[in-house]
């Protein structure tokens, strides 16, 4: 046994050995991911650094790190072995459907069977298991009723203060969206001509979405298999409302905590070191992460 954990010690310590190691930690137990955008402001800031768990929904495929190509190139699957499913109103992060080379870190507002619709901004959830369901679990403030059935209204924003919308985000233009990720609202003149294009004239990999998803949609049934996510910050998220629910295979893992965090200004943001999200979710942290938003929504009410 001391031969064997010797031999084991000088492996670990070889070039191979480490190189091997630090890979097994990334492919399978912890990878480290910035926040590029500010869809999951004031949760999750700009410039924050992360470790995400990923072994929370099994194993995922192996990918090189930045490169992002697989390690087994016989399969498709994003999973190697299934493991548990997220909760509702959990912080997810997930290949993009549509580009799986991409991640996205959005909130999972619907589960496998829940409906929900979006009115006038606000979100409405109807969770699989019903109405005794809906009257144990949720504040009798937020049930409503809509024609005949009880629904939840913004059921993660007393639980997730960091959820808000933007009031100068108003009006209901239509939006493009491309197929790389990126959304914007129509609000110039070139747009507006590109918008009064017939559909099948708009460059490839963009669609045009009439009416806003962010303002209302119609009542959306959570498939068999997948999850409907959504950023916190509402008014500025690319997510399931335009490119629909995320299947479990593309699920990565969930953020754990954050390991450093430095804002456009390059000043490194001390108080958020070591933080997991539910720490973020505090007074203390919140407040910070509100007037940094405020003063940045200031200057761009575009949408990331």
């Amino acid at each position: 046994m001391k031969n064997f954990l010797y031999k084991a010690y000088k492996f670990s310590n070889s070039w191979t050995g480490t190189v091997i190691i630090v890979l097994f930690v990334i492919f399978f137990v912890a990878q480290a991911f910035r926040i590029p955008s500010g869809s999951m402001k004031d949760s999750l800031l700009i410039g924050d650094h992360l470790f995400a768990k990923k072994f929370v929904y099994g194993v995922p495929t192996p990918h090189l790190p930045f490169l992002e190509v697989s390690l087994t190139p016989w399969t498709n699957d994003l999973h190697l072995v299934d493991g548990g499913a997220p909760a509702r109103g959990d912080i997810v992060i997930f290949r993009y459907p549509h580009n799986v080379k991409m991640h996205y870190v959005k909130r999972c507002v619907g589960l496998p069977g829940d409906q929900l619709f979006v009115k006038d901004k606000e979100l409405y959830l109807r969770p699989v298991e019903g109405d005794d369901f809906i009257n144990k679990n949720y504040p009798k403030e937020n049930i409503v009723t809509v024609d005949g059935k009880l629904w939840v209204k913004n059921p993660y924003v007393k639980e997730h203060p960091g959820i808000h919308h933007d009031d100068a985000i108003m009006g209901d233009s239509p939006v493009l969206l491309a197929n790389d990720g990126r959304m914007e609202r129509i609000d110039t003149e070139e747009k507006m001509n590109m918008a009064a294009m017939n559909i099948y004239q708009l460059p490839e990999g963009v669609k045009m979405f009439k009416h806003n998803p962010i303002f209302e949609t119609e009542v959306i049934t959570v498939p068999k298999g997948n999850y409907f996510m959504m950023g916190d910050n509402r008014d500025h998220s690319n997510d399931s409302r335009f490119w629909g629910p995320v299947p479990y295979a593309n699920l990565e893992g969930t953020p754990w905590f954050i390991y450093f965090s430095m804002d456009d200004h390059f000043e490194i943001r001390w108080d958020r070191m070591g933080k997991t999200p539910t720490d973020l979710e505090q007074p203390e942290h919140l407040k910070r992460a509100v007037a940094e938003r405020i003063k940045e929504d200031k200057k761009d009410n575009g949408l990331d």
